[in-house]
């Protein structure tokens, strides 16, 4: 089998280290790739938001599987577009990927699925902003509705902080959700499914901010680790 990994990150550099490890796999290509990532494939030039560049690069390389990490290229219809050159693809459709593109989307798919989650108010000006800080009270939980590269959201007990961080995602063009603060160790269960089975990873745990005690600003997800050894089963 040929593969055809898109993105740049240490997630796609994980993701071909494990391929290029499988007996099944002949060829591991990259696209655009990293430094590291070349050390051990062939990485490729494409813009892995541009779908049909993306499809049209595995048609030349002769992919059997395509498997695309980020969040942007999935919410850009990437996978669809590879789907429908008819092309085995890792990755959910644009329209499922809504879940990770929009967090006020994923909190109505939550709601209407009685999932337990975080209040939360969806916020379009500054007034509105004002007015769910005040009625959750500190600590805030201010995050960009849309992708920040695990950059967008701001947890603080300053509310002209908190109002600071909207002011610049509604300027960006953005909504904004405002949260209810929950406090306790984080578990991110990573699941793998093809809309009819669901197979569970290995759990992680994710310390986004910089700096001892939740100090500092979020991070990409620097911090993650796995296995738990501490959660229970």
């Amino acid at each position: 089998m040929k593969t055809l990994v898109v993105g740049t990150g240490a997630r796609e550099h994980a993701i071909v280290r494990g391929l290029a490890a499988d007996p099944q796999v002949e060829a591991v290509l990259a696209a655009p790739g990293n430094p590291g990532i070349a050390q051990i494939a062939d990485c490729r030039p494409v813009d892995a938001n541009d779908g049909d560049a993306v499809a049209a690069l595995a048609q030349e390389v002769g992919a059997d599987l395509v498997v695309i990490g980020p969040e942007a290229p999935l919410v850009a219809g990437v996978a669809d577009a590879v789907r429908a050159a008819g092309i085995d693809t890792f990755g959910p459709s644009a329209e499922a990927a809504r879940l990770e593109g929009s967090k006020s989307f994923a909190k109505d798919v939550m709601n209407a699925a009685n999932v337990p989650t975080a209040g939360a108010h969806t916020c379009t000006d500054l007034d509105a902003v004002a007015a769910a800080l005040d009625a959750f009270g500190a600590p805030h939980v201010v995050k960009d509705d849309g992708l920040a590269a695990g950059k967008g959201v701001v947890v603080t007990d300053e509310r002209d902080e908190a109002l600071a961080h909207a002011k610049a995602c509604l300027d960006a063009g953005s909504t904004v959700v405002i949260e209810e603060y929950l406090d306790g160790p984080e578990v991110s269960l990573f699941c793998i499914t093809d809309g009819t089975s669901v197979v569970p990873l290995q759990p992680a745990q994710d310390f986004k901010r910089v700096g001892d005690d939740d100090a500092g600003p979020n991070t990409g997800g620097m911090g993650a680790y796995s296995p738990l050894e501490w959660a229970p089963p």
